[in-house]
């Protein structure tokens, strides 16, 4: 395979054959992340991609999962997705799901047709993170998306057969806006219905601009006890009409939740509340990582 650079992919497609069909992230500007830093964007020639698919082909079996990278694919445009598509279906008709990172405003420059054609041709689900409810957060973090954009392509995504996975991360407002952020994330949770919710805990890596400004003061971190606290209010606010399945399991959490939106709210929000007054329940700060 003709992997550039280091590859990321989101846990759920940790079986998935990763097919790199752009390099690095279109935006790659938000001050909280280290991805895609090693390498400029650019689309890859079809023509790599292709002998990619096929060089696979002689090596595996067998596929039921593809995944393809890097940090917004789904910014390549219909015509260029379907010839890829397609050629997954040929060599790979056994592949059950194509899975693909996607900025919201990507999602937004495909109309409702496109959308369902390439859910029709096998994309399956769109990893989107929405990072935060908050404009004022997504506007400190340099995210060049709107809380609104990000909605919108959440349901665009989910009326055209594409199952949405938004993640969002715990900790993003500081103490400034905490509150904020946990309000106005619940809220979104509760409009946007997607499929999948996911929170990861912030965790910055030396080098981003975000880590350079805990370092200054200018932003404070929360403790974890205050994180439980930004969990329940998010949860408070998550009023989901559609089920959504939520997790915060991830490597970076202090604490595991895993349940479905509505049924499980009141059960997830006992879990929280709990380990607000008992850190036994935390996992230990040393066994946190990205």
């Amino acid at each position: 395979m003709d992997y550039v650079g280091n590859i990321f992919r989101p846990p759920s497609e940790a079986s998935s054959l990763i097919l790199q069909v752009t390099v690095g992230c279109t935006h790659n500007k938000c001050t909280f992340c280290s991805m895609y830093k090693d390498k400029k964007f650019r689309i890859k020639p079809i023509e790599t991609v292709l002998d990619d698919l096929q060089g696979a082909r002689k090596r595996y079996r067998h596929v039921d999962r593809i995944f393809l990278a890097d940090g917004d694919a789904l910014c390549l445009t219909t015509d260029k997705l379907m010839v890829i598509l397609n050629a997954i279906r040929e060599t790979f008709p056994e592949c059950e799901r194509v899975g693909i990172y996607s900025r919201a405003t990507h999602i937004l420059s495909k109309t409702p047709e496109e959308l369902a054609q390439l859910a029709k041709a096998g994309i399956g689900i769109a990893y989107i993170g929405a990072e935060s409810g908050s404009d004022e957060v997504l506007l400190r973090i340099d995210k060049g998306e709107t809380a609104e954009q990000i909605t919108k392509a959440v349901k665009m995504a989910e009326a055209a057969g594409i199952q949405a996975s938004v993640t969002f991360i715990s900790g993003l407002g500081g103490k400034e806006l905490l509150k904020e952020h946990a309000t106005k994330t619940g809220k979104m949770i509760s409009e946007m219905g997607a499929s999948y919710v996911g929170f990861l805990s912030l965790v910055l890596s030396p080098g981003v601009p975000l880590y350079a400004d805990v370092q200054s003061g200018k932003f404070e971190l929360i403790t974890p006890f205050e994180l439980m606290e930004e969990l329940e209010i998010i949860l408070e606010h998550s009023n989901c009409k559609k089920e959504t399945v939520l997790r915060s399991n991830h490597a970076s959490n202090w604490l595991a939740l895993k349940g479905t939106l509505p049924q499980d709210k009141n059960r997830l929000l006992d879990q929280v509340r709990r380990a607000k007054t008992d850190k036994g329940l935390l996992r230990a700060g040393g066994q946190r990582h990205l």
